[in-house]
C-alpha cells in the first residue's frame, strides 16, 4: 500500500504543475481532491491492516482446541480470503463475519470493535463466555448481531445501541443478567429483537413503544414481572410476540387486542388472569400460533376463535376454563395441535364429548389433548374418523365411559393413545395391532375387561404399555416378547393368571415391569438376569414361589425390586452388585438363612423389609441397620440382636476366647471321667442289667458288686475288658477294685451319705494318675 501511495501522489503532483498555469481557477479543486486522495489512500492502507489484527485479535480469544477451524487466519493471505470473512467490492474492507456453529470457546475480543465497516455479526451456537464487549458500540455501521446459544453474562451493555443501524438483535439462549435495557427505545429502525431464555429482571421499559418498525420481539424465558406496559399497543406491525415464561401478571393484556398483524402469540407460563373476550378470534384474525397455557385464565373458551382460518396451533392447558369445548374449532381448515388440558372443562355430562364428532372434519390434526378436565359421556364411535395425520390423542383423566371402537386400528398414524383414569368398559380392541407406529398405549384405571390381545404384539415400536387397575384376565400374552423397544409394562392389578412369560424377560430395553396384584403362578424366570436396564420390577401379591433366581444379581440398574405377599422360599441369592438400589420388599414370603450383611452397604438404601419370613441369626448392626425407620423385620422367630429399636431378642453371646478354651478342657475332663465310671459299671456287670433275673430281693447288683470286692473282682469282671486292657505287669485287679469301691460310695442310699462330685472327680483322677502314670514311668 505504501508504494501505491508514493505512486499516486507523483501522479497527482505533476498533474497538478501541468494544469496550474492553464487553469489558475480550478487551483482550489484540484488542491482538495489532492489532499482528499491521501487520505483516502492513507486510510486505505491503515484500515485494511486494522481490520486484519482485529480478526487475529479475536482469533487469540478462541480456545486454542478450536482455533484451526480459523487456520486460514494468518499473514500469509488477506482477511478477505479467510474462513467467515466477508469483504466488500469497493474498499475490500471486513463487513461481515460468520462463525455460527463452529462450537468455539473462548471470549469475544473487544477489538471487534475496530471492524469499523462491519454490516453483519453472526457467532450464533457457538460457546462463548464472558460478556459482550462495550466496543460493540463502535460498530455504527452494524445491521445484524446474532450471538445466540452461547454462555454470556453480565447486562446487555447500553453502547450496543448506540448503533442507530440496527435491524436485528438475536441474544437468545445466554447467561445475560440484571435489567431490561431502557436505552433500547432509540433503535428506531429495530425490526427483530429476541432476548428470550436469559436471565433477564425487572419490568419492561415503556421505551418500547418507540420501536414501533418492529415486526418480532421476543424476550420469553426470563425473570422478568409486572405487567405489559400500555405502549405495546403502538407495535402495529408486529407479527411475532413471544413472553412466555416470565413472571408476568394482571389480567390478559387489552393492549394486544390492538396488534391485528400477530401471527404467533406466546404467553404461556406467566401469572396471567382473568376472561378472554368473546371476539377474541375477530379482533386477531391473521394468529397461526396462539399458546396461552399455564396461566389463571378463567371463564369460557371464545366460540369466536373458530373465525381464526388461519389458526394452525391453539394451546390453552393448565388455567381455570370453564364450560363446553365449542364444536366450531371443525371449521378450522389447517388446525394441527389442539391443547386444552388441566382445566375444568365440561359437566361430566353427556353433550361434553360432542366436540370430537365435529372434529372429524380436521383433516390436519396432528395432536389432541384435553386431559384432566370433567368431561363425561360416551367416547363416540367416530374418533375412527378423526384425521388420518392424527399422532396424540389424550383425553386421561375425565369421566368418559362407553367403549373404545373396535376399528381404532384405522388411525394408522397415530403414536400415543392416552384412555387412562376413565370410565371405559370392554376389551382392547384387536385391531391396536395394525397401529405398527404406536409408541404408548394406556388405558389404566378404567373398568376394561377381556383378555390382552396377542395382536399387541405386533407392535414393534411400542414404549408404553399401561394396563393396570382393570379387569383383565387370562394369561400374558408371549407375544408381548415381541415389542424390543418397549421401556414400561404395567400390568398390575387385574386378574391375570399363568406363569410369567419367559419372553417378557428377554426384552432388553425394559425399565420399569410391574405386575403385581394379580394371579401369576410359578417362579420368577431366571432370565430376569437379562434386563440389565431394568430399574423397577414389581411382582407382589401374586402366587409365585420357588428359589429367587441367582441371576436377579445381574439387574444392575435396579432401583426398587417388591416381592412381597409370594411364596418364595430358599436364600436371598447374591444381589450385592445393586448397589443402585433405593427400595426392596421381601416380606410376606418363606425366604430363610442369614441376613446378607451387605446390605448394611446399600448407600441410597430407603426401604428395606424383610418381615414375615423365616430368616435366623444375628441381625447387622451397622451401616443402614442403624435406623430402624428404613428396615423393618417383623415375623421372624429366629432373628435376634440389631439395634434398639428393632425389638429383637438377645443373641446368646459367646465367652472369650480363653474362658471358651478352659471350659471345652473343663468338660473334657469331666466326660471322659463319666466316660470312665461307666465303663468301670458296665465291667462290673458283664453286660448285665440290674433288671437282670439273676437279681432279686436282697440281692442287687450293688449287693452283688460289693461282696466281691477285693478277693473276686476279677471274676465279676467283663472278659472283654480283662482282654483289651491287659497289659503285662499290669496291676488290673487293684485297679478294678479302685474304681468300682468310688461307685459304690457314689451309689449309697442315703444320699447324706454319697461321695460329692468333687470327692469322686478327685479320687478318679487320683487313680488314673497311680496307675497310668507309674505305666508310663516304667516304660521309659
Amino acid at each position: 500500500p505504501n508504494k501505491r501511495l508514493e505512486d499516486i501522489s507523483s501522479y497527482f503532483c505533476s498533474f497538478l504543475c501541468i494544469h496550474f498555469l492553464q487553469n489558475m481557477r480550478n487551483m482550489k479543486l484540484f488542491l482538495f481532491l489532492y489532499l482528499s486522495a491521501l487520505m483516502s489512500l492513507e486510510s486505505f492502507g491503515n484500515s485494511h491492516e486494522s481490520d486484519k489484527q482485529a480478526l487475529l485479535k479475536f482469533k487469540s480469544q478462541v480456545s486454542e482446541e478450536k482455533q484451526v477451524l480459523l487456520s486460514s487466519w494468518n499473514n500469509s493471505s488477506p482477511p478477505c480470503r479467510w474462513t467467515g470473512v466477508t469483504c466488500g467490492r469497493k474498499h475490500k474492507r471486513v463487513t461481515g463475519l460468520d462463525l455460527g456453529g463452529f462450537k468455539m470457546g473462548g471470549m469475544i475480543s473487544p477489538f471487534i470493535g475496530n471492524l469499523s465497516f462491519l454490516i453483519s455479526l453472526n457467532l450464533t451456537d457457538n460457546s462463548l463466555g464472558g460478556t459482550i464487549p462495550q466496543e460493540l458500540g463502535k460498530l455504527f455501521r452494524l445491521e445484524h448481531l446474532d450471538i445466540s446459544f452461547n454462555f454470556l453474562g453480565g447486562g446487555i451493555p447500553p453502547s450496543l445501541f448506540n448503533n442507530s443501524r440496527l435491524l436485528e438483535i438475536d441474544l437468545y439462549s445466554n447467561h445475560l443478567g440484571q435489567g431490561f435495557p431502557s436505552e433500547l427505545g432509540s433503535l428506531s429502525k429495530l425490526v427483530y429483537l429476541d432476548l428470550g431464555q436469559n436471565n433477564l429482571k425487572g419490568k419492561l421499559p415503556v421505551s418500547l413503544g418507540n420501536l414501533t418498525s418492529l415486526r418480532g420481539l421476543s424476550f420469553g424465558e426470563n425473570k422478568l414481572e409486572g405487567e405489559i406496559p400500555d405502549v405495546i399497543a403502538r407495535l402495529t406491525q408486529m407479527e411475532i410476540f413471544l413472553f412466555d415464561t416470565n413472571h408476568l401478571s394482571g389480567v390478559f393484556p387489552p393492549v394486544i387486542y390492538n396488534l391485528s398483524s400477530l401471527q404467533y402469540l406466546t404467553m404461556g407460563g406467566n401469572y396471567f388472569s382473568g376472561n378472554l373476550r368473546p371476539d377474541f378470534g375477530n379482533l386477531l384474525p391473521n394468529l397461526r400460533d396462539l399458546s396461552m397455557g399455564d396461566n389463571f385464565l378463567t371463564g369460557a373458551i371464545p366460540s369466536a376463535l373458530a373465525n381464526i382460518s388461519t389458526l394452525q396451533y391453539l394451546a390453552m392447558e393448565i388455567n381455570s376454563l370453564t364450560g363446553r369445548i365449542p364444536p366450531s374449532f371443525a371449521k378450522i381448515p389447517y388446525l394441527q395441535e389442539l391443547y386444552f388440558n388441566e382445566n375444568s372443562l365440561g359437566n361430566f355430562s353427556a353433550g361434553d364429548v360432542e366436540f370430537l364428532i365435529d372434529l372429524t372434519n380436521c383433516t390436519q390434526l396432528q395432536s389432541l389433548d384435553v386431559s384432566w378436565n370433567r368431561l363425561g359421556g360416551d367416547l363416540p364411535a367416530s374418533i375412527v374418523n378423526l384425521s388420518m395425520n392424527l399422532i396424540v390423542f389424550d383425553i386421561e383423566n375425565n369421566s368418559i365411559s362407553g367403549s373404545i371402537p373396535n376399528d381404532i386400528g384405522n388411525l394408522i398414524g397415530l403414536q400415543e393413545f392416552w384412555l387412562s383414569e376413565n370410565l371405559l368398559e370392554g376389551p382392547i380392541p384387536a385391531s391396536f395391532g395394525k397401529l405398527s407406529g404406536l409408541m404408548a398405549l394406556s388405558v389404566h384405571t378404567n373398568r376394561m375387561s377381556g383378555e390382552i390381545p396377542y395382536s399387541l404384539g405386533n407392535i414393534t415400536r411400542l414404549e408404553t404399555l399401561f394396563l393396570s387397575n382393570n379387569n383383565f384376565a387370562r394369561i400374558i400374552p408371549p407375544s408381548l416378547g415381541k415389542c424390543r423397544y418397549l421401556l414400561r409394562l404395567h400390568i398390575n392389578n387385574n386378574k391375570l393368571n399363568g406363569i410369567i412369560p419367559q419372553e417378557i424377560m428377554q426384552i432388553p430395553t425394559l425399565v420399569s415391569l410391574n405386575m403385581s396384584n394379580n394371579l401369576l403362578t410359578g417362579s420368577l424366570p431366571e432370565d430376569v438376569g437379562r434386563l440389565e436396564n431394568l430399574g423397577e420390577l414389581y411382582v407382589a401379591h401374586n402366587k409365585l414361589s420357588g428359589n429367587l433366581p441367582k441371576t436377579l444379581g445381574k439387574c444392575l440398574s435396579m432401583e426398587k425390586l417388591d416381592l412381597q405377599g409370594n411364596s418364595f422360599d430358599g436364600v436371598i441369592p447374591d444381589i450385592s452388585g445393586l448397589v443402585g438400589i433405593k427400595a426392596a420388599d421381601f416380606s410376606s414370603n418363606n425366604l430363610s438363612g442369614r441376613i446378607p450383611e451387605y446390605l448394611a452397604n446399600f448407600s441410597l438404601l430407603e426401604y428395606l423389609n424383610l418381615s414375615f419370613n423365616n430368616f435366623e441369626g444375628n441381625v447387622p448392626t451397622e451401616g443402614k441397620f442403624k435406623n430402624a425407620t428404613v428396615v423393618s423385620l417383623f415375623g421372624n422367630q429366629n432373628l435376634c440382636g440389631g439395634v434398639l429399636e428393632l425389638r429383637l431378642k438377645p443373641c446368646f453371646t459367646q465367652p472369650p476366647r480363653n474362658s471358651r478354651k478352659q471350659l471345652v478342657i473343663g468338660l473334657s475332663i469331666g466326660i471322659s471321667l463319666l466316660l470312665l465310671l461307666f465303663i468301670a459299671s458296665v465291667s462290673v456287670c458283664c453286660g448285665k442289667r440290674p433288671t437282670d433275673e439273676m437279681f432279686g430281693g436282697d440281692f442287687t447288683l450293688r449287693s452283688g458288686i460289693r461282696s466281691a470286692l477285693p478277693e473276686q473282682v476279677l471274676d465279676v469282671a467283663d472278659e472283654l475288658v480283662l482282654q483289651d486292657g491287659l497289659r503285662i505287669g499290669f496291676p488290673v485287679a487293684d485297679c478294678l477294685t479302685q474304681v468300682l469301691q468310688v461307685g459304690l460310695r457314689c451309689s449309697e442310699e442315703s444320699p447324706a451319705n454319697r461321695l460329692g462330685m468333687r470327692e469322686v472327680v478327685k479320687e478318679l483322677i487320683s487313680i488314673k494318675e497311680r496307675f497310668f502314670r507309674a505305666r508310663r514311668r516304667a516304660r521309659r
